[in-house]
């Protein structure tokens, strides 16, 4: 079991490709490789699964105790771990359960994938500023894309070396290897007409432009994982929205559920599929924004899920929450009727973001107790009366007010949990403020 980290100093300096690039090609020459992704997103890890064919699951160092990330980084093979952000950035103030924190805490080293299209000498002091800024985080060697030509490509080794690392890789610009993206981040997967080229493309392109024998061996060993104990599900029978527009739910929880003997019945509103018979129904997030028509003709699926209500708890989270309310108006303002499960009106006509790690806690089943959550959106809140759901903190323990709706067995809010605190708050945050 051995991990490495591909990060870079910024979004946008093309990790996601690279990573995509390296699983495959490693793939394909005989290692055994796996993904994971730093941090609260839900899209690379799919795209992860699809370039390497092994699952990927989120490792988040802002929302789980490190006992957590080095059980669920444990496993056959090699372990190679795509950041977010950069290297160093996290939630405020100081940057906790950031990409570099995640390394540190797991013990691998990092290659850093650097944007080098406007760089030339001056790649030397920024590469410099990464390998000293935290000598537990241990930057161990660089791959320099977008570079324009080989004159080009030289400088910018000359200047790397100099500061004592090793470049892995001049990688050449690749008009074709883009990743298309929209309000809430990079198109799904699954909804890639040539994800199959796009991903071998990128393995192509990364096998001739870099020392991959190199990059593999520098991988760490990952210590062996701790016994931790394994989230309990929420219900035996859990029937789960799971399509286009709910796809946001974390393997992880799936996976603690599952092995505690639960049974995940997935179905797809959009398909228009009744809710199976559950002892517990969750819409996911996702984007229902995009598919807000299907879903308000889906008569099927809104019946099945009114009749429900009746009898069992429905969670919705996020898009599912919206599905839950009243009704959703979409970007060119047309207003879709939703379920009217809970008194909530929303909006993508007039967007705003709402973005950041959350502590959120409640008595109320299905999910009582403290958890670490993660709050992404653009939806505009028209309405939202009625009783909350949970009490919030934002990442830096101040109180974010009250999230969330609950009526009846019908509940939700805009938070992402990600794994229960058990009245611990996460290493990034504060104490939390009354």
């Amino acid at each position: 079991m051995r991990g490495l980290l591909v990060a870079a100093p910024a979004s946008g300096s093309g990790k996601t490709v690279v990573t995509l690039g390296l699983l495959r090609a490693l793939r394909q020459r005989g290692l055994a490789v796996r993904g994971a992704k730093s941090g609260p997103d839900y899209i690379d890890p799919r795209f992860h699964e699809a370039a390497c064919g092994a699952p990927c699951l989120n490792l988040d160092a802002w929302a789980m105790a490190p006992a957590r990330l080095q059980a669920l980084a444990a496993g056959d093979g090699l372990l190679l771990v795509e950041g977010a952000m950069g290297l160093f950035d996290g939630a405020p103030p100081e940057g906790r359960g950031s990409a570099g924190d995640l390394a540190r805490i797991l013990g691998i080293p990092v290659v850093l994938v650097v944007d080098a299209s406007r760089l030339a000498q001056s790649a030397g002091p920024l590469i410099a500023g990464f390998l000293r800024h935290d000598p537990a985080v241990r930057v161990v060697a660089v791959l320099l894309n977008r570079v324009g030509s080989p004159r080009h490509g030289a400088i910018l080794r000359a200047a790397v070396e100099r500061e004592g690392t090793t470049v892995l890789g001049l990688l050449p610009r690749a008009a074709g290897l883009v990743h298309p993206s929209r309000h809430l981040g990079l198109v799904q997967a699954a909804e890639r007409a040539d994800l199959e080229s796009f991903i071998q493309g990128a393995a192509d392109w990364i096998a001739a432009h870099a020392d991959l024998d190199a990059l593999a061996a520098l991988a760490a060993p990952l210590a062996p994982a701790p016994a931790t104990p394994r989230l309990p599900p929420p219900a035996q029978r859990i029937a789960l929205a799971a399509d286009a527009a709910f796809a946001f739910a974390y393997p992880h929880l799936l996976v603690d559920w599952r092995a505690a003997g639960a049974e995940i019945l997935p179905f797809s509103p959009l398909a228009d599929q009744a809710v199976p018979e559950a002892d517990l129904v969750i819409l996911p997030g996702g984007y229902p924004e995009l598919h807000a028509g299907r879903i308000a003709a889906a008569e099927t699926f809104m019946s099945s899920l009114r009749k429900a209500a009746k009898d069992i708890v429905i969670y919705g989270e996020c898009g599912g929450y919206m599905v839950l309310g009243d009704s959703l108006e979409d970007e060119t303002g047309r207003m879709h009727r939703m379920a009217g499960l809970l008194p909530l009106s929303t909006s993508f006509a007039r967007r705003r973001l709402h973005l950041g790690y959350r502590i959120v806690e409640t008595g109320a089943p299905p999910f009582a107790g403290r958890w670490a959550a993660h709050e992404f959106h653009y939806a505009t809140v028209q309405r939202e009366e009625g009783r909350p759901l949970f009490r919030a903190w934002d990442a830096e323990g101040r109180p974010v007010g009250p999230m969330g709706l609950r009526q009846g067995r019908v509940c939700g809010s805009f938070a992402h949990l990600i794994d229960r605190l058990d009245g611990q708050a996460p290493a990034g945050t504060v104490a939390l403020a009354s």
